[in-house]
């Protein structure tokens, strides 16, 4: 019953990552428009859902801008999503600024120094 529900849940985070972009491009902002989900993680069921968003090198002003902005246009976004999948129902959605990716380039980067690190003192003790 669970493994049901949980790929129910997954389906829905799939729909969703699909269909907020499509929203999104609707709107007469190109800051919104182009914006790139990277995920969507559904909670409570199906009644709310966090958007991550990628940051693609928006600087904090601009962070702030695109999700009061998105705040605005979620009902629109929500009804988008019901009408293309013909549900009575659609989650709250909550939008958030995805840095796992910048975390994972700063570990990348690190893992390099040290290895630049490591040659320089194979090298030295040659």
């Amino acid at each position: 019953m669970s493994d049901e529900k949980s790929i129910k849940l997954q389906r829905t985070q799939s729909v969703l990552r699909e269909l907020i972009p499509e929203a999104l491009s609707t709107l007469n902002d190109d800051m919104l428009n182009g914006l790139c989900v990277i995920d969507v993680d559904c909670t409570r069921g199906k009644y709310d859902a966090t958007v991550y968003l990628d940051k693609m090198m928006f600087d904090a002003d601009e962070q702030k801008y695109i999700i009061k902005h998105l705040k605005k246009v979620n009902s629109h976004i929500k009804t988008h999503c019901m009408q293309s999948e013909g549900w009575f129902r659609c989650p709250d959605f909550r939008f958030k600024f995805d840095d796992k990716l910048e975390k994972q380039n700063q570990m990348d980067d690190l893992f390099a120094q040290v290895a630049r690190e490591l040659e320089k003192g194979k090298k030295d003790d040659n």
